[in-house]
């Protein structure tokens, strides 16, 4: 059952014997239009997509088609039918830290494990941390190898790994297109070109500055995250939370980690982040009409915001500030934000979430 229905059929595109029920789609889609029909891998026939907008046009009911796979709707776009106003796009992303409470509680042991493991279930439901790296380290390399191909992307595996690699070295600092690609021995249209094809794939997020008119001069170059905290870790080759902890990339992996489950609560509001060019800076604001939210995030459990934190406010005007950090206790910083751990900031967000 799917969805609360009872009738539906599932077809997984991966599985041979249910390709060839689509060897001619129109008359499959005609002798099951009383059930919803669930195509996973959808992405492995784009062709379908024509056929499904006559089945659509003729019967208007909606709900009729459950479309799963692996492509963002770039990449659906790009092919001869985007089934423009018949269809709505959700995200799908790893697990969040709010849906592992139900399983493992909301304690101190399961923040670090979805830190550490990020949120592939195979990785978070792992007996132990060799066995979810493991699994991590064979994802990177299965979707390297086969994915990217079955996407569209014609790219070399082992070019494609070198770059993700670096990536996850520049994880939450500024992108520099021109290093990327002088290091690699590629152009800087190529490392775009890599670029592209991580992001439309969910596997890295770009987030752009914050757009405001202000005199002062700002940073316009993206900033780059590995989006899922575990892949981060395998392609960095960090086992577990000691290694974390000693590694120079726990305040950025504690930043992206902590900002994909914020952006995912709040997928309504438009995220960036805000720097000017003399170093005023907040990691995440989210926009939503005229009001804004804005987070600064911080691996420490005494952590200090700088001394224009409080200027960098009263520029921005948020609604409201939070300081996120893995702390015990939440408290009030005098220069108007709350300093609280993630699970707090997603309950204090319920209320901006309608």
């Amino acid at each position: 059952m799917v969805a609360g229905r009872k009738k539906t059929v599932v077809l997984d595109l991966e599985r041979p014997s249910d390709l060839r029920k689509l060897e001619d789609p129109e008359f499959f889609f005609a002798t099951q239009a009383d059930q919803m029909i669930c195509i996973d891998e959808v992405q492995r026939v784009p062709d379908l997509f024509s056929i499904m907008r006559s089945a659509i046009d003729a019967d208007r009911r909606n709900g009729r088609f459950l479309i799963l796979g692996s492509a963002s709707q770039d990449l659906i776009r790009q092919s001869s039918e985007t089934l423009a106003g018949r269809i709505q796009f959700l995200e799908l992303t790893p697990f969040t830290l709010e849906e592992m409470f139900p399983r493992f509680g909301s304690g101190s042991e399961t923040v670090s494990r979805a830190w550490l493991r990020g949120g592939f279930p195979e990785s978070v439901l792992a007996e132990t941390e060799r066995v979810s790296l493991t699994w991590r380290e064979s994802f990177v390399r299965t979707f390297l190898e086969r994915d990217l191909g079955q996407l569209g992307f014609n790219l070399s595996a082992s070019t494609m790994r070198r770059f993700w690699t670096m990536l996850a070295h520049y994880h939450g600092n500024l992108l520099n297109g021109a290093k990327l690609g002088q290091a690699l021995g590629v152009s800087i249209p190529t490392v775009g070109r890599y670029l592209d094809a991580l992001e439309q794939t969910y596997m890295v997020r770009v987030l752009r500055p914050l757009e405001i008119n202000l005199k002062k001069r700002m940073v316009k170059s993206p900033k780059v995250y590995l989006r899922d905290s575990g892949v981060l870790h395998a392609l960095l080759e960090i086992e577990n939370l000691e290694g974390l902890m000693g590694h120079p990339v726990v305040g950025a992996s504690w930043e992206g980690h902590a900002m994909e489950n914020i952006i995912t609560a709040m997928s309504r509001w438009r995220p960036s982040f805000y720097r000017t060019s003399g170093g005023e800076e907040i990691d995440l604001v989210l926009e939503r009409g005229r009001k804004r939210l804005v987070f600064e995030f911080k691996a420490s459990m005494s952590p200090r915001v700088s001394r224009g934190f409080a200027g960098t406010l009263e520029v921005l005007q948020p609604a409201c500030a939070w300081v996120v950090a893995p702390v015990k206790e939440a408290w009030e910083l005098p220069q108007g934000a709350k300093v609280c751990d993630l699970t707090t900031v997603l309950s204090d967000l319920a209320e901006f979430v309608a």
